[in-house]
């Protein structure tokens, strides 16, 4: 995806600090969007395209470290670069183990922002892509029929043809038609390439 694409949120209350950040972020060939409050923020509809937020710690009625808890806790995972006029280590230390990107007191470098909306964005970019192939795995996994889903466990699993026909109670020819027709519904080219299917997915694997 271009650079283009990507947007940047703002969040801070002063507006000095949000135009100047607007102005930056442009500067680099990306797309601002600005808020003065965490609510503006949430109101606003957000394309699907990679994106990250910059949070003041600090907001009138909201602490940034809280809105950050909320926003995991609605399932959205934006990735989040804090700024401060006012900080202290314990602060910073709660904001990285939520997944904070980074955590910049202001005064803080142009180039040390710019650098840290880079590494938030390739990481949504990332993220991003995971899910966009876990979605094609699971709509695979869903074609299966329910014998082949069975199957599955035990090609994955290592087991022959021979020993899973006799553990599901049918033929060897049938599990081969079986065998056949899941590695093509699954788009696997190898046994390897089902095993990291399953796994990408989380499912059980049968112990052989």
């Amino acid at each position: 995806m271009s650079e283009a694409l990507s947007t940047v949120y703002v969040v801070d209350d002063d507006a000095s600090v949000r135009s100047a950040l607007g102005s930056l972020i442009r500067s680099v060939g990306l797309r601002p969007e600005l808020f003065a409050s965490t609510q503006e923020f949430l109101e606003k509809r957000r394309p699907e395209m990679p994106g990250c937020l910059v949070l003041d710690i600090r907001l009138r009625g909201k602490n940034g470290l809280d809105f950050q808890r909320e926003l995991l806790e609605a399932n959205i995972h934006t990735p989040v670069i804090f700024i401060t006029a006012h900080a202290d280590i314990p602060m910073s230390v709660r904001a990285m183990k939520a997944g904070a990107v980074e955590f910049l007191t202001k005064p803080f470098r142009d180039q040390d922002l710019l650098d840290a909306i880079q590494v938030a964005l390739e990481r949504d970019r990332g993220a991003r892509e995971r899910q966009a192939e876990l979605a094609v795995l699971r709509e695979r996994f869903e074609s299966l029929t329910a014998r082949e889903r069975e199957v599955l466990p035990l090609v994955v699993a290592g087991f022959p043809n021979k020993q899973i026909a006799a553990e599901l109670g049918t033929s060897e020819t049938t599990i081969k038609v079986h065998r056949s027709q899941l590695m093509r519904k699954m788009g696997a080219d190898s046994v390897a390439d089902l095993v990291r299917m399953t796994e990408k997915m989380g499912l059980p694997r049968k112990a052989s």
